[in-house]
Parts: C-alpha cells; sequence; structure tokens
C-alpha cells in the first residue's frame, strides 16, 4: 500500500492492471481498432496481451528485462509493447529509419537480449554488430542465420495465454525506452515510468475522456505516438492505429472511425488546409485537437472545420508541463504552467530572467518519477540534465506577465547577428507562409563583421519555383530587419534525422554553398525602419 496521495493508483497508471479494469468493467467496448480492419473489445485486448505476454515468456523475458521492437504501427507492435509490460518488462521501441551506425547505436545502448522486427527490416540487421542481441522474433515472416537465434512470427503469441502477471509491477517502475531524435549527436535512451507516461498524457490532457475515440497515426516508437495510446488505457476509451498521416485520405478515416480526438504536429495542419474547401468540412465527429506549434495555421483548422484546438510544449523526457485552454489567443504560445509542475526560465548559470526575456526552460514536479529518470547508460548527459535539482530541456523560452510561455529556439539553433539574438524558429514560421515554400531551415553562419549572418535552406512545393527576390519581397513586411535573410539556398528536400528532425550540423557545415544566393551581391540593401526621425 501506498500512503502518498500524488501516486497514482496501478489501476490509473500500469498497463497491465489497466487492462485487467476495463475487461472487467468495460469488457464488450470497442477498444482498438487497427487500419487493417481488425478491432479487439476490451476483454480481447486483455487476452491477446495474454497471448503476447505468455509468448514472451517462453523465449526468456522476465520482469524488467528490456526488449527491443522494431516494427511499424500494427498489432505486432501493439502485442509487443503490451505483452513485455504485462510480465513488467521494458519495451525498448526503435525507428524503423534506422539502419548502419544509427540502428548499431540503438541495439547496442539498449542493453537488449531479444529483438522483435517486421520482415521487411531484418536485412538491416547483416550490416551492424548487434551487441548483447542474442534472439530476434522476425513478423511476418521466418528467417535463419548462424550469428543469432531466429524465432518465427508464431512465437510472439502463445496458444495459452497467461492467467495473470507474473509479477507485480509498480508504477515507478520503467516502462519503456524511447531514444531521442539526436539532432546534435549520438541519440539518448530516455528511461521513463508509469508514472511519468500518466502524468504526460491523461494527466496534462484531462479534456480527452473515456469517451472519446482517438486518431493515432504517429509512430509507436515515439512519444507522440505512444501518449494517445496512454490516454487510452487510462481513461477506458479507444483509439485508431493507423500507419501513419494521409493528408488525402485523413478526413474519411475520422469520419469511418468516428474519431473525436486526435493530435496534429507540425507540417499536417497546413497540408490539411490546402485540401480544397467542402461543404463537409464540418460534417466529421472530430471534436477536439492538439495543435503544435499554435499560429494561425492552428486557428483556420479550428474554425474551417468546426474543432476544439489546443496547444502544449513537450519532449520525451517531461511530462506535458505547458498547456493551452481551447484557442489561445496569443499565437506563438506553448501555453500556461499546468498543476503539479514547477517552471523557470533561466540563464547560463541557472539565474531566473524576466518576462519577456529569453533563457532556457527548466523545470521539476511535485509527484516524484513524473519525469524521466535519467538516460540509460549515460550518467554525465543525465547529471548536466538534471544539475541543480531541475530537469534542463535545452530549449530557448520566453513567457509574459500574463504566464503564457513561448518556444524561441533550441539553445544551440539561436543565431546571433550584430548584437541580435534571433530565433531561427521564428524565421522558419514566416518563411513557410510564402506559399511556394515547403519546409525552411534558419541556421547562422560566419559573419565578416563577425558573429553570424542569417542562411535559410528551403525546398519547394512540387512543381514551384521560386525568385529569392519574391521572398525577400514578401519577408520585409512580416520580419524585422536584422531576421531577414542574407542567404537563401534551395535544396529538393532537407537532411533529417528518422525522427524527421531537421540536421541543422549538416547544413552549417555545408556553409555558404555555390549555389547559394546572397541578397548582398544582388545589390539588395535593407536599412532598419525609422522611428522618432
Amino acid at each position: 500500500m501506498v500512503y502518498d496521495p500524488r501516486i497514482p493508483d496501478v489501476t490509473q497508471c500500469v498497463l497491465g492492471y489497466q487492462l485487467e479494469r476495463w475487461a472487467r468493467e468495460r469488457s464488450e467496448q470497442l477498444a482498438v481498432i487497427f487500419h487493417d480492419g481488425e478491432s479487439w473489445n476490451w476483454q480481447q485486448t486483455l487476452e491477446m496481451t495474454r497471448c503476447a505476454a505468455a509468448g514472451l515468456r517462453e523465449l526468456g523475458v522476465r520482469k524488467s528485462d528490456h526488449v527491443l521492437s522494431w516494427q511499424p504501427n500494427n498489432r505486432e507492435a501493439l502485442l509487443t509493447w503490451f505483452g513485455l509490460n504485462y510480465l513488467g518488462a521494458v519495451y525498448v521501441p526503435i525507428n524503423i529509419a534506422y539502419k548502419g551506425q544509427l540502428l548499431q547505436h540503438a541495439v547496442q545502448l539498449s542493453g537488449a537480449r531479444l529483438l522483435i522486427c517486421h520482415d521487411d527490416l531484418v536485412h538491416r540487421l547483416d550490416d551492424i554488430e548487434m551487441g548483447a542481441v542474442t534472439d530476434v522474433l522476425v513478423t511476418h515472416g521466418n528467417t535463419t542465420s548462424s550469428d543469432v537465434r531466429y524465432h518465427p512470427h508464431e512465437a510472439l503469441v502463445a496458444d495459452k495465454p497467461l492467467d495473470g502477471m507474473p509479477a507485480e509491477v509498480a508504477p515507478w517502475d520503467t516502462q519503456y525506452i524511447i531514444f531521442t531524435s539526436g539532432t546534435t549527436g549520438p541519440s539518448k535512451a530516455v528511461l521513463s515510468s508509469y508514472i511519468q507516461g500518466y502524468s504526460m498524457g491523461p494527466e496534462a490532457h484531462s479534456y480527452v475522456t473515456g469517451t472519446d475515440r482517438s486518431l493515432v497515426n504517429m509512430p509507436l516508437f515515439h512519444a507522440g505516438g505512444t501518449i494517445y495510446v496512454i490516454m487510452t488505457l487510462a481513461n477506458g476509451g479507444s483509439c485508431y492505429i493507423d500507419t501513419h498521416f494521409k493528408t488525402e485520405a485523413f478526413w474519411d478515416t475520422v469520419r469511418d472511425h468516428e474519431i473525436t480526438s486526435t493530435c496534429l504536429v507540425a507540417a499536417m495542419i497546413p497540408f490539411l488546409l490546402k485540401l480544397p474547401l467542402s461543404d463537409a468540412d464540418r460534417n466529421h465527429p472530430l471534436r477536439k485537437a492538439l495543435c503544435v506549434p499554435w499560429n494561425e495555421d492552428g486557428r483556420a483548422m479550428g474554425e474551417r472545420h468546426g474543432v476544439e484546438m489546443r496547444t502544449c510544449f513537450n519532449m520525451t523526457e517531461i511530462s506535458g508541463p505547458l498547456v493551452s485552454d481551447p484557442f489561445p489567443d496569443k499565437s506563438g504560445t506553448c501555453g500556461r504552467v499546468r498543476p503539479g509542475v514547477e517552471v523557470r526560465v533561466v540563464d547560463e548559470n541557472d539565474c531566473e530572467v524576466g518576462p519577456g526575456v529569453t533563457g532556457e526552460l527548466i523545470l521539476r514536479t511535485d509527484r516524484p518519477w513524473s519525469l524521466n529518470h535519467g538516460y540509460y547508460k549515460n550518467p554525465e548527459a543525465t547529471a548536466a540534465a538534471w544539475r541543480n535539482g531541475w530537469f534542463h530541456t535545452g530549449d530557448g523560452f520566453k513567457y509574459d506577465n500574463d504566464g503564457y510561455f513561448y518556444f524561441v529556439d533550441r539553445i544551440k539553433d539561436a543565431i546571433r547577428r550584430r548584437g541580435e539574438n534571433i530565433s531561427s524558429f521564428e524565421v522558419e514560421n514566416e518563411i513557410t507562409a510564402f506559399a511556394a515554400v515547403r519546409e525552411a531551415a534558419a541556421i547562422g553562419v560566419p559573419s565578416e563583421l563577425g558573429e553570424d549572418e542569417v542562411m535559410v535552406v528551403v525546398s519547394l512545393v512540387e512543381g514551384q519555383t521560386m525568385d529569392p527576390v519574391e521572398l525577400i519581397t514578401f519577408l520585409q513586411p512580416r520580419m524585422a530587419h536584422f531576421m531577414l535573410p542574407r542567404y537563401i539556398r534551395v535544396m529538393s528536400s532537407l537532411p533529417r534525422t528518422p525522427t524527421e528532425k531537421v540536421m541543422k550540423h549538416l547544413l552549417k557545415k555545408d556553409g555558404v554553398t555555390p549555389d547559394t544566393w546572397d541578397r548582398e551581391a544582388a545589390g539588395i540593401v535593407i536599412k532598419r525602419d525609422k522611428v522618432g526621425g
């Protein structure tokens, strides 16, 4: 018995106990729908999980073991996750885009003995050293190799289910390890407890309830995909598991499967807004959506389709510390601090800065275990992130006198030009508003005057061309003079990590290339706006 009232009951936050609870209370209610048409009610979900747990146990998996899952969004990926947690084992999903050194790093760092992977991916294992892995279970196919023991897909799900959870699992036990994006260095393995998942999902987003059906179209190896499954487990609602975000099919999916809740991030909303206007734009069941980042596109999406839009700030390592009410009236905000979280914006010495001043966002919570409990096998990074008893996000933020917080930039991505600090995030937002631009990355490149010059690297909408002069003309009334880019480079696509983060360090390494357009060389002079004579 835990007497600390801050700790949620195991039936609220620990997967095995959650499944048993809903199988008792809502046995016939639909719980999970898969994109191939298969669906389970809560009783079936528990039974399938117990069969998967039995199969994994026969493969030698026990409580606290790390097991790698390398699969797209499908029933086997969900069964792997649920079966592992039912045993009290640790679910370690890895990105299906991984290959080569990136794949080897994740596999070796995990310390896992067993890897469960889709048969379309298994050939990539031939190119890496497998670390502690001795066994590989291949879903959807059978493979043999002399280096490790391979198991057929039938081994994942045993014929006879376990009668119950074979070991007690506590809210503070590690539920999963998710790898960071690795935009500035090797990916780190984030240790996350059941309490952290509960705090990140159903507590931070309590407006998603047991009456909702959530669309999960982000990958289950990413916190953005796991969070809505975790909410479903906590509130007893239901979810639809799709393979990925599909612009053209989005509204048909929402209507056909009675989706009421989802998350829309990055380019999803601009893509949806570019769909032709229709008399059916409000003829759908979607009622609430999380929108990141919050800008005029999010508001336009909500107004056009009659969807209640909110925003937030989160990372794999934390638990949704900033959330907004519906339709916040301040563009660019991430919301306010939610109950149970303490947030500060600080300088390089961890001293708090005032409203309107950019600093690093750091935070802590009043509930034990509701943030990450470290980076696996990386004590140096753990100590650095947790210095002075606060978790350091590495993100530049500012706040206003009304308690709203605003993301400015990753600390390492900030640009400084002639005494002015420039947010690459804000520059990119303005550039992607230009119709021909599909995506943009703003970086600082060395200036002959010291500090940085602003350079933007863009890719264009298919079939579009762009005159850099037209882009500068478009940007001038929208941006401060010192933010306007000097250099513009067009690429077919921007280099990205497997989690779709732009690898700015590669763009910075390239710098000003021969095909880069130079505003000053073109004779375009930008003058400071005349104010006060």
